[in-house]
């Protein structure tokens, strides 16, 4: 039977950096608040 095969991102530079940045202090934009104020009516209907 065949192995599943794992699926990974590997970063580097300034793109691994910004991403632990981002992971550290991630920012929340009004657009962001609105999609999830959208999927929380919706879950709760």
């Amino acid at each position: 039977m065949a192995e599943p095969i794992e699926l990974g991102l590997i970063l580097s530079g300034q793109d691994r950096v910004d991403f632990e940045e981002y992971l550290k202090n991630p920012t929340c934009t009004e657009e962001g608040l609105k999609l999830l104020r959208e999927a929380e009516e919706l879950a709760n209907t």
